[in-house]
């Protein structure tokens, strides 16, 4: 019996010429494709005539599935997990079912490609030495006390949001960061409308709070520093 693979696609953010070419060629030698969802990435596989069977696998059904898709692949079929944009598991469906081949021993591959904090944090204009990445912050419970933990990190900080919810986030940073703490708001990282924001906490929190955005974006903010801070 062959040995077969879980490969971790990444997909373009925002541009599809950010596709990989061998990524492109995974999807279409895979047995199944695995898609966040199914309508987003059709429009990718289309562009890029890719046939492949495709399924969905997402955050509501991927603890009930990754058992079935990890028996599949010891079978012998090579499964492709692709997210709606960027690289699976990060924020998005993939640690279980890789979690899940790892413990069975079966082979697991990630290809390299688009993250939407790389550019982010890169073009930023912060340190991007050291970094923190948080992902999406707790909406309700815990977000007090995580927003105190990252306050007195001397490391560059990194935030996904939702456009909708990027004013309260801003205020509960300024909140706890104070509102003279570096940061930049970027927003739709390689599409057309992309645009970084270089600003401080409380002038972002201020300007975000009558301009609301739209599209995906990602806040990173400067470490603690008491020196520039004056905390």
């Amino acid at each position: 019996m062959k040995e077969g693979c879980l490969y971790l696609v990444p997909t373009p953010v925002g541009n599809l010429e950010d596709m990989t070419l061998r990524g492109i060629r995974i999807l279409k030698e895979a047995d199944l494709i695995l898609a966040e969802d199914t309508r987003t990435s059709g429009v990718l596989l289309k562009h890029y005539d890719i046939t492949t069977p495709m399924r969905s696998h997402h955050k509501f059904n991927e603890h009930a599935s990754s058992a079935g898709i990890a028996d599949k692949i010891s079978e012998g079929m090579n499964v492709a997990l692709i997210s709606d944009a960027g690289t699976p598991g990060i924020s998005d469906p993939g640690f279980l079912l890789v979690r899940e081949c790892r413990r069975r021993g079966l082979k697991v591959e990630c290809l390299p490609g688009p993250t939407a904090f790389v550019p982010a944090l890169v073009a930023s204009g912060l340190p991007c030495d050291r970094f923190a990445f948080e992902g999406f912050l707790p909406p309700k419970k815990g977000r007090a006390t995580r927003l105190t933990q990252l306050a007195e990190d001397p490391r560059t900080i990194i935030i996904y949001e939702s456009p909708l919810r990027l004013p309260k986030t801003l205020k509960d940073l300024t909140q706890f960061f104070g509102a003279n703490r570096p940061a930049t708001v970027v927003r739709e990282i390689s599409k057309i409308h992309e645009t970084f924001n270089f600003s401080t906490l409380g002038e972002l929190a201020d300007y975000y709070a009558s301009n609301q955005p739209k599209g995906e974006i990602v806040i990173i903010v400067g470490g603690n520093d008491p020196k520039r801070d004056g905390d």
